[in-house]
């Protein structure tokens, strides 16, 4: 069994340490790979060392991620910027494939520290409203910070309808009657930041119409004022000024990428920081609206060039 490419169901079982109906359901439940040839499933044995590989819990160095050439990894919190910089990455850069994982400030830290990107994007505001990032980064991830550069600041606040009808002027508002919010998930900083300055206030989320409803990204909680099924949502003033509604601002916050500091100096990466100082990049930036480069592509973290 030991050269053999391919397992049949009664060796993959034994090699799983498992009973053979279960095998059935790791196929269809759990994705082991397993091919059917006249009727008689087949497992290839290098696909299945890896499959094994993967599943395993405690450990979270960045192997997972080691293998794939030319794609670039970003998973974390979502941005309308970022979207339009991973395109234009691609466009130039056809070698490489780079993509975005929605899955929020939080969950870009935890995939950072189980070794399945190369990067997160964050904009986790500390304690003491000045920081970001690296009290959630070090809770994550053992202690340790990665390599952290600056994507761009940009400004979060509240999204209304054209010509505000209901009159919301803060956050305090949103505790009205017959104010409808659209919320986003828990993990991502936005949602973060509207439970701390409702926490300010001595308001509780539960209180608001909406507050429990939740969408994936800026542009789709922005679609629910555009289409009046809700008044207010808070995301980033880009997701307004690309639909035409009317922005509340909260504050300017810092959007970082926290780099794997063992990834830091690979191509892809490089070529992506590299993007950041391109003259096209500014103009997305300039077209959207709502975003301040000045610190775009800088170290925030080690403040020295050596991130070895």
């Amino acid at each position: 069994m030991e050269d053999r490419p391919f397992l049949n169901t009664k060796e993959v079982a034994q090699f799983l340490d498992v009973n053979e109906k279960m095998i059935y359901a790791l196929v269809s439940d759990k994705g082991l790979p397993a091919t059917k040839v006249t009727g008689k499933w087949l497992f290839p044995r290098r696909l299945v060392e890896r499959w094994l590989e993967g599943h395993i819990t405690n450990f979270s160095e960045s192997a997972p991620v080691t293998h794939c050439q030319n794609v670039l990894i970003l998973v974390g919190s979502h941005d309308i910027l970022l979207e339009r910089t991973v395109d234009l990455f691609n466009l130039l850069y056809p070698e490489y494939i780079t993509v975005f994982g929605n899955v929020g400030s939080l969950g870009g830290l935890k995939a950072l520290g189980r070794g399945l990107c190369h990067g997160a994007l964050c904009h986790l505001i500390q304690e003491n409203e000045k920081e970001y990032n690296f009290d959630s980064a070090r809770q994550e991830l053992g202690g340790k910070l990665p390599a952290v550069v600056n994507f761009c600041k940009r400004q979060q606040g509240i999204i209304v309808a054209k010509g505000n009808p209901k009159g919301i002027e803060g956050v305090s508002d949103l505790a009205r009657s017959q104010v409808k919010l659209a919320n986003r998930p828990k993990g991502t900083g936005t949602r973060l930041l509207l439970d701390r300055e409702l926490e300010k206030l001595g308001l509780n989320g539960m209180d608001i119409d909406g507050y429990q409803k939740e969408f994936r990204s800026h542009l789709d909680v922005a679609m629910e004022v555009l289409t009046g099924r809700a008044d207010v949502a808070p995301a980033i003033k880009s997701a307004a000024s690309l639909l035409g509604l009317d922005f509340i601002p909260l504050r300017w916050e810092r959007y970082d990428l926290l780099i794997a500091k063992d990834r830091f100096f690979e191509q892809g990466v490089q070529n992506f920081l590299g993007l950041l100082y391109d003259p096209r990049f500014h103009e997305l930036a300039e077209d959207l609206g709502g975003y301040d480069l000045s610190l775009s592509g800088k170290m925030v973290f080690p403040q020295q060039s050596n991130v070895s």
